[in-house]
């Protein structure tokens, strides 16, 4: 990662910390942050660790939303658990920091093109749709450890 990139992620933590530092009256530590992050997702909060843990390949691919969302989204977990104990990961409080303090909107998932970051997919399907699952929960299918359901019209999803 370029000097300039990590200049702008610190920039962007500090951004959001100082709200949180002025909302709150406590003097929070810029947490750690790294890039150990796979797969799908574009960020993880590490809460006892006050970690912030991002995707580098979505990052590269979409920097200005890591910083203006991703990194507040990861903060706001970060501080809702410092200032509330464990709460629900999108629930009031964390919602209230990302509103009223960082003045963003509370968007729980990222819509990312992840097609450079999605490994194999298997076709499903249910009453209404196609569904593309993950290996992970294609074996979880066939070893008979899960079933899933689709979110739409409820009927469990069948392998093509």
């Amino acid at each position: 990662m370029s000097s300039a990139l990590q200049e702008a992620i610190q920039n962007s933590i500090q951004y959001y910390l100082n709200k949180a530092i002025s909302a709150f009256n406590y003097e929070y530590t810029s947490p750690d942050y790294n890039f150990n992050v796979r797969g799908k997702v574009a960020g993880k909060a590490y809460l006892t660790l006050w970690q912030i843990r991002l995707n580098p390949i979505l990052f590269l691919e979409n920097q200005d939303e890591f910083l203006q969302h991703v990194i507040p989204h990861e903060l706001a977990h970060l501080i809702a658990y410092h200032q509330f104990g464990r709460v629900k990961p999108h629930g009031k409080e964390w919602q209230y920091i990302m509103i009223e303090v960082f003045g963003i909107s509370a968007q729980t998932r990222h819509s990312f093109d992840i097609s450079s970051v999605q490994g194999k997919t298997f076709s499903y399907q249910c009453q209404c749709r196609e569904h593309e699952l993950t290996i992970r929960r294609h074996n979880k299918i066939q070893r008979h450890q899960s079933y899933y359901h689709c979110t739409v019209c409820e009927s469990q999803l069948i392998k093509k």
